[in-house]
C-alpha cells in the first residue's frame, strides 16, 4: 500500500486544488511505478509558515522581507 505525504504551507490551497493534487499524485504512482490507485494513500499536511523555514529563516519572516 503506497503512501505519499505532500507538505505545503498553509496559505489558502482550495479543496479543489488539494483534490487535484491527490488525484495527480495517485496517477503518477500508477503510471510510473504500476501501483494500484485503489490502495494508494495521499496525505496533504498544511504547515503554518511560521513552522516552515528556508535557509534557517521562517517563511513568514522571509516573505515579509522579500516582498
Amino acid at each position: 500500500m503506497p503512501m505519499i505525504n505532500v507538505k505545503i504551507t498553509k496559505e489558502g490551497a482550495t479543496t479543489e486544488q488539494k483534490k487535484q493534487v491527490m488525484a495527480e499524485m495517485t496517477e503518477v504512482l500508477a503510471r510510473v511505478l504500476g501501483k494500484n490507485p485503489a490502495t494508494t494513500i495521499v496525505i496533504i499536511d498544511e504547515v503554518e509558515t511560521e513552522n516552515w523555514a528556508i535557509g534557517g529563516e521562517p517563511v513568514n519572516e522571509l516573505r515579509k522581507r522579500v516582498s
